[in-house]
């Protein structure tokens, strides 16, 4: 029987839901099922499964950030009860002194006072064992190594993990450039999800800087998987079986690819539509997805089928992109929202409209009211994903008449 473990992913806040949604659906790619999802907490969800379920969620995940192999847990009262509990596990099986290391510890609610002290002891438990061992131990690298050890502590209790995936996962392999403050893949793939998009259903990013959004869904299209183009920390993992890993791979079936476009993309900027299309390139992309130079205020829709609207639009100083540099930025991102709002009045009907950021009074500049919004975090800064319904002009005249006038 093979051997199980506990593993914890950790995501972007306000995308827990999602991700335990996604890891069931790859819990369902085997049969039997190994992957068993349990609980979500703020900024992840716990599973347990075989060592290949690392490989599988690295592979098949949108959503998460990491996946993290926990090695021990346990209550605590100071350091040294940190120390002795790193250095009771065998670090050896998993990885060699020749392999470099990092530490990196978060703590919420730790009576320990510091928290680089803390780091510093979980290094040392690890070098001392090996150094015990076999004389030698592993080299410091921060900023490439080939493992990661990840301490986490609440008030009472301290778990350390062996992160399985490296680089974090956000990072497709994929991008070759980025515009200014680029989405991250994984809240691009978290939204489409909280969206309801799924492919065949028209997709249109009408802001679309370095194609994040565009490239995720064209992804989801194609049937390619995001850890397709990349390396993973547990290929260097001493119980690392090449054939088991290869046989995942060739396991993935693409998709038939679409023959009428159903995703597509602009942006004021030419050379974001130009990085836009390199990026879909080295995604591994090869069907269509049209891409135009245009004012997100003069867009049409794309398709006469209505669909989703799904976009990342600039705020604050990145507005006076868009227009007369002699409006002060508050003045031009009220009359750029104003033009906006206009546009999916007149020309969105029937379209769902998902608008992602941090400017939480984005309704009140659009002169709209929304269906929903849900909260999310980008990194630190507090977002929100806004939905608005973008219902006909001419049904909402109908709807506004009296009845004895019909």
């Amino acid at each position: 029987m093979k051997t199980r473990y506990s593993y914890f992913c950790p995501c972007p806040r306000g995308l827990e839901t999602a991700l335990a949604e996604e890891l069931n659906e790859i819990a369902d790619l085997t049969s039997p099922k190994t992957i068993h999802v349990h609980t979500q907490v703020p900024g992840g969800v716990h599973f347990s499964g075989e060592i290949t379920d690392a490989y599988r969620v690295n592979l098949h995940s949108r959503i998460a950030s990491r996946v993290l192999l926990r090695m021990a847990h346990g209550g605590y009262s100071n350091e040294n009860d940190i120390y002795d509990m790193t250095l009771e596990q065998p670090w050896e099986d998993w990885f060699g002194y020749h392999h470099t290391i990092r530490v990196d510890v978060t703590a919420v609610k730790s009576p320990l006072k510091s928290l680089e002290f803390t780091t510093l002891k979980i290094k040392d438990a690890i070098c001392d064992r090996f150094r015990d061992q076999f004389t030698q131990r592993p080299s410091v690298d921060t900023k490439q190594p080939d493992m990661r050890i990840v301490g986490f502590l609440d008030a009472h209790n301290f778990t350390v993990y062996l992160d399985t995936s490296g680089e974090a996962l956000f990072k497709r392999g994929w991008r070759l450039e980025t515009g200014d403050a680029p989405l991250r893949e994984n809240l691009a793939a978290g939204l489409l999800r909280t969206s309801g998009w799924k492919p065949g259903v028209p997709l249109f990013d009408p802001m679309c800087g370095s194609g994040t959004i565009l490239i995720e869904a064209a992804q989801m299209v194609a049937g390619i998987p995001p850890g397709m183009r990349r390396e993973f920390a547990f290929e260097k993992f001493g119980s690392f079986v090449e054939e088991e890993w290869q046989d995942i791979k060739n396991s993935i079936r693409a998709n038939p690819l679409p023959t009428e476009p159903t995703i597509f993309g602009s942006d004021i900027s030419g050379d974001m539509v130009i990085m836009t299309r390199n990026n879909l390139n080295k995604a591994g992309i090869k069907f269509e997805v049209p891409l135009k130079q245009i004012e997100a205020q003069e867009i049409k829709a794309p398709t006469e089928t209505p669909g989703i609207l799904l976009t990342n639009p600039p705020y604050g100083e990145r507005i006076g992109v868009r227009g007369d540099q002699s409006f002060e930025p508050d003045d031009l991102a009220r009359e750029f929202f104003a033009a906006f709002s206009s546009t999916l009045k007149q020309r969105f009907s029937g379209w769902s409209v998902f608008l992602f950021t941090a400017d939480l009074g984005l309704p009140k500049l659009l002169r709209l009211k929304e269906s929903r919004k849900t909260p999310f975090f980008n990194g630190a800064l507090e977002c929100r994903l806004f939905r608005f319904d973008m219902v006909a002009g001419f049904n909402r005249r109908e709807a506004a008449k009296p009845k004895d006038a019909e």
